[in-house]
């Protein structure tokens, strides 16, 4: 991006609008985007890939950009200047379309999803949280006791046309200290899993305080789920706050492993995570980061 994003101290229309004083504040965790939506008949995990222009679009696009004279929207060819995606490849929920083409946004991306295969190589971490056989993922979410986090498998019927966070060893460099190089640790995370109990007042100095101040800040950022399904983000960047941090919140809390083997009439492979997991069933850690399989 040729510019920074930075915080103001006016709440947005578009915020005040989705009545953000009434929105529920969570936690963004720092991962990569998923969706869990049908695919060949049964529930299944999707990656995000964007649908991005190609060399030619970018730089017409980039010129429009940097053209302050030229006031005119900016027209897209949009079966010529995108670079192409999979067959199976769909476009977000909330994408625009024009005459039956997804439109891109004001970035001059198009949001989107694939499927992500068993044993596939390009979605590899991804593919290491679902079992298809068993239809079910490991998903890291609250335990019924306050301060306890829970890793266990879910349902994906229960998770379907969900949007999650897939977090761990290999995504965004690891901010929660999960796994190893050599014994790979991810996990889902559901978006709005983590409710911030005592959150800021909307006012910049409170917000910024917050972050800065308390261990419940020590997060990447708030997401604001406002009634009307709009969502509201904030990342430390936008205060010019440093991330990610040495210490995060959510690798302060306990973490306990819930995995009932006999609910599932599967052979997990010695080497999955499903296997390793359903071995620590009941063991609890201090950390996220304490988790190990020997």
């Amino acid at each position: 991006q040729p510019f920074k994003v930075l915080a103001t101290e006016t709440v947005t229309g578009k915020a005040l609008e989705a009545d953000i004083y009434n929105a529920i504040p969570t936690e963004k965790v720092d991962g990569t985007c998923c969706y869990v939506t049908t695919y060949k008949g049964q529930p299944y995990l999707w990656a995000r890939l964007d649908r991005k222009p190609n060399k030619q679009a970018e730089k017409r696009f980039k010129r429009f950009l940097y053209s302050l004279e030229d006031c005119k929207e900016f027209v897209w060819n949009v079966e010529e200047d995108f670079k192409p995606v999979p067959d199976t490849w769909i476009p977000a929920k909330d994408i625009e379309f024009s005459n039956g083409n997804p439109l891109p946004d004001e970035n001059g991306h198009m949001p989107g999803w694939v499927p992500v295969e068993k044993n596939s190589k390009q979605y590899c971490w991804h593919s290491s949280v679902v079992n298809y056989e068993a239809e079910i993922a490991l998903v890291l979410k609250h335990h019924a006791d306050p301060g306890l986090l829970e890793i266990s498998p879910v349902p994906l019927s229960e998770i379907l046309e969900q949007t999650l966070e897939l977090i761990g060893t290999n995504i965004n460099a690891n901010p929660y200290g999960l796994g190893s190089k050599k014994q790979p640790v991810h996990l889902l995370v559901p978006h709005g899993a983590f409710e911030i109990k005592n959150p800021p007042a909307l006012k910049y100095n409170d917000i910024m305080s917050w972050f800065e101040g308390c261990s419940e800040g020590k997060v990447e950022g708030i997401v604001w789920h406002c009634h009307d399904g709009c969502l509201i983000k904030l990342h430390r960047h936008h205060l010019g706050l440093r991330w990610p941090l040495a210490e995060t919140y959510l690798n302060s809390q306990p973490v306990v492993i819930s995995f009932n083997r006999t609910k599932y009439d599967c052979d997990f492979e010695p080497k999955s995570l499903f296997h390793q997991f359903s071995n620590l069933d009941g063991q609890r850690f201090d950390r996220l980061e304490d988790i190990k399989f020997d």
